[in-house]
């Protein structure tokens, strides 16, 4: 039995095919080498050696049959999680965030669209304002959320929705951010009734917050703070490293150990500054960011500015009569495109509040409104940049094997020639590292609700985060990807389950605010007495009233 185990080359090649370590394989071989050695050593000895050789080879049988069933066990492991995932995320998480959106603008009478001219007045009257103390001023909430949700998926999703569900995924992408937006305005303003006030004028809240304090569910919300924690703070971060460090690799030819270690270097001067310092520096690199992007995207429809009209035809046309080159037809194009705008855009999913409660904002709903107007920037402004350089350049084939960041490197090549990929690079490492810095700070707010050793705690969160930066760089993240879509996915239904019971305050916020602005007051002030039940509500001047 163990000589056929030893024997079985097809094990060893299924051994080395799904393990997918060059250490793994070095190990098998080294073992096949020896097995065969042995075996001819034995036609030859048949005296105390053969024992001695017996027991050596029966030891290295049992290592190959431990590899086995690791490796059996992480494919069980890998088909589990992705069969969970394919069924939340394609179906539950998909339902529940489109109906939770057209629920949220009919309740709130389109807040979307009615209220767009003060998301925008919202938005620069909070460039203008001024902080003091640690407070964050609206626009530096608004610019980490950013800097959060505009990441690589803006460029390599978005182009693998077009070679997948065809142009027409375009326009289903706009219709979900429509409908997100609403549901990012709930999120964001729930966010902001229920923060916490600290010293020096900083607040922290966000799902967590509101889930204890609101829903009156501790235990829900500390399961809650440590899977966002998790999850954006530490694999999200690794993720972000690894395209990094790829990025440069392929552009420059920079080692990876050393591009980590920058990235590392540049990503601790920022988080060990604290929130106040990881504000400022998302209020300077998220505009730069964007604003470059989308200056490339302008040149391009400029440049093409006779293929637009045609353009555009094809995405309406595609989204309801896609081409025949469309497996699955109209389906795939309108999930393609669903499930791209929901992932980019993040509405419903419990990480955007984070930011949003940090703000020191007059009313919850200016928040909301800034926020709600963040959905349209990350997708109807950066993914239909990367969507129109694709579409534009004409490099895409839907169905083909270019895709991804590949295509989006042909498409810039295509436009500006031989030096689009390093400015490709360059953007990468902007959206890459500007989400570092995002999903480090929601886990910094989320740390903190974990009221006891904060500093300390705090401290080894960034040391990790740090590690997982270099770790991130070097390792195989198959699993950890998996997982942290699980996790983001239980964070999502979580989430919604709590902004559809608390909305009703929401509507509540919201009429107060619209009444102030009907009698001419520039800037509402929020009082929570309005509210039916000011229960966990400590800011807004409730902390003073409550000692």
């Amino acid at each position: 039995m163990v000589y056929l185990i030893c024997d079985n080359s097809a094990l060893l090649q299924y051994t080395v095919k799904n393990f997918g370590t060059a250490v793994l394989q070095q190990l098998v071989a080294t073992i096949a080498l020896r097995n065969i050695l042995y075996k001819r050593r034995w036609s030859s000895e048949q005296s105390a050696g053969y024992d001695d050789g017996y027991r050596r080879l029966r030891r290295r049988c049992l290592y190959i049959e431990i590899i086995r069933k690791k490796v059996v066990s992480l494919e069980i492991l890998y088909s589990i999680i992705g069969s969970i995932n394919n069924i939340l995320w394609s179906y539950v998480l998909i339902f529940c965030l489109v109906w939770l959106g057209i629920y949220f603008s009919l309740k709130t009478g389109f807040v979307q669209l009615r209220m767009l001219p003060d998301m925008v007045a919202a938005l620069t009257e909070g460039a203008k304002s001024k902080v003091q103390g640690k407070e964050i001023s609206p626009f530096q909430a608004f610019c980490v959320s950013t800097a959060s949700r505009v990441g690589v998926g803006n460029i390599a999703g978005v182009a693998i929705a077009i070679v997948t569900g065809g142009p027409g995924a375009v326009f289903w992408m706009w219709v979900i951010a429509f409908f997100g937006a609403a549901t990012g305005f709930v999120e964001s303003t729930l966010a902001q009734i229920y923060k916490l006030p600290l010293k020096e004028g900083a607040f922290h809240g966000g799902p967590a917050y509101y889930i204890q304090n609101g829903l009156g569910r501790p235990k829900l919300a500390k399961l809650f703070a440590l899977l966002i924690s998790v999850t954006f703070g530490l694999i999200y971060v690794s993720v972000q490293a690894n395209t990094i460090v790829i990025s440069a690799e392929t552009a420059f030819g920079i080692d990876r150990l050393l591009t980590a270690c920058i990235v590392c270097v540049l990503a601790a001067l920022v988080i060990f500054g604290g929130m106040n310092r990881i504000a400022k520096v998302a209020a300077l690199l998220v505009p730069v960011m964007a604003g470059l992007y989308i200056l490339s995207a302008f040149v391009v429809v400029v440049m093409h500015i006779s293929e637009v009209p045609a353009m555009l035809a094809l995405i309406i046309h595609d989204a309801f009569s896609p081409q025949a080159a469309v497996g699955g037809g109209f389906g795939t194009a309108v999930m393609t495109g669903v499930k791209r705008g929901l992932f980019s855009n993040e509405a419903g999913e419990g990480s955007v509040p984070n930011a949003a409660a940090t703000a020191a904002a007059s009313h919850p709903v200016k928040q909301g409104l800034i926020q709600a107007l963040g959905v349209y920037v990350d997708t109807w402004l950066v993914c239909t940049a990367t969507a129109f350089i694709i579409m534009l350049n004409g490099q895409y084939i839907i169905g083909g094997e270019l895709t991804g960041i590949a295509l989006a490197q042909a498409s810039l090549g295509n436009a500006f020639g031989a030096w689009a990929p390093d400015f490709l690079a360059g953007m990468i490492f902007l959206f890459a590292f500007s989400s570092i810095v995002g999903n480090y700070y929601y886990g910094e707010i989320n740390i903190a609700f974990f009221k006891s050793s904060v500093k300390r705690n705090l401290l080894v969160y960034r040391c990790l985060l740090l590690g997982m930066i270099i770790w991130g760089s070097i390792a195989e993240l198959r699993l950890i990807w998996d997982s942290a879509d699980l996790f983001m996915g239980l964070l999502s239904l979580t989430n919604l389950y709590a902004i559809s019971i608390l909305g009703k305050y929401v509507y509540i916020a919201f009429k107060d605010y619209q009444l102030q602005r009907a009698q001419g007051i520039k800037n509402p002030v929020f009082d929570p007495h309005i509210l039916p039940d000011t229960k966990g509500i400590f800011a807004w001047g409730m902390d003073k009233e409550r000692q």
